[in-house]
């Protein structure tokens, strides 16, 4: 059976996961208070606090700190754009380590399978395109779907010739991603509009800025359900690092809890993509450093 060894963590002791959890909820309260404070509008500390008082638990005098240049800076720019990067990285943080699971691949990350080039090309047929059908959202829709469709081409194509394995959704998603690049890159050129291709640039750079509370709260919520759900699967997911052999064995069959978790792990990531555009990176690394900060050896007995 296979075993996680926390011996030597920086924690120690029975409740290590709980101790980790108030450490790093401590540390994420402190940083959102600290980022709030900062910007390129020269308010003060208390202005940025009396206003985020008075929109919590109406504390203050309505007409100075519920209206005005400081009320709409704090409460409608810097707040939900700090809350949607709070739900970003864990979605992104959770989706890297079930990608590293699904792949059995420890460089593995939410973009792996192509999904990011997918999205790239959403957003350049939108923006140069001009999809008006959808508004103001209309790159991150374009984006959401494109992502999506990629995800879905991957579970297709991976099903060809028996049953799908790791090696095949990463082949299936490398194909498919450069073949999206080839195609963003063409339409790009083809479109000879710099403006336009500026415009592509900076979203694929990813940014949190048309972050806005209901749609913050449409993507966090999706991210909470996404977690919790991953979480209960989490017998499953270690079973999967063992490999397919070794799971058959075990009389478990991982085909259909892989593309279980690869739809439910890109709708996930296409809601993140609308939001926030391509952020790469994260989906990478927080597993890692999760892994160092308790020092888990896996091994089997």
């Amino acid at each position: 059976m296979k075993k996680i060894d926390l011996k030597d963590g920086i924690f120690k002791g029975l409740p290590i996961y709980i101790c980790t959890l108030i450490l790093l909820a401590g540390v994420l309260v402190l940083s959102i208070l600290y980022a709030v404070t900062v910007g390129s509008a020269d308010l003060s500390i208390e202005e940025v606090y009396r206003v985020i008082l008075y929109e919590i638990f109406q504390i203050g005098n309505p007409e100075r700190w519920g209206s005005g240049a400081a009320h709409d800076i704090v409460w409608l720019i810097r707040l939900p754009r700090i809350i949607l990067a709070v739900g970003v990285g864990a979605g992104l943080s959770v989706v890297g380590v079930v990608m590293q699971a699904i792949v059995q691949n420890p460089l593995a990350d939410p973009y792996i399978l192509g999904i990011s080039s997918g999205a790239s090309l959403g957003a350049t047929l939108t923006i140069l395109f001009g999809a008006s059908l959808f508004g103001a959202a209309q790159v991150g829709i374009g984006a959401f779907i494109g992502a999506m469709t990629v995800a879905f081409l991957v579970i297709a194509i991976s099903n060809f010739g028996g049953r799908t394995t790791s090696v095949k959704l990463v082949l299936s998603g490398v194909a498919l991603s450069s073949l999206c690049s080839a195609f963003s890159n063409f339409i790009v050129y083809m479109a000879d509009d710099p403006d336009r291709f500026r415009t592509v640039s900076f979203w694929l750079m990813g940014s949190l800025a048309g972050a806005e509370w209901n749609s913050n709260v449409r993507i966090l919520s999706i991210v909470l359900i996404a977690v919790l759900f991953f979480i209960t699967q989490s017998r499953t997911l270690n079973l999967m690092l063992l490999g397919d052999d070794t799971a058959v064995t075990l009389g478990t069959n991982l085909q259909r809890y892989r593309r279980v978790y690869l739809v439910v792990a890109s709708l996930m990531v296409g809601f993140i993509v609308y939001a926030s555009g391509v952020i790469g990176f994260v989906g990478l690394i927080i597993p890692h450093f999760v892994r160092g900060l308790f020092r888990s050896e896996e091994h089997t007995s």
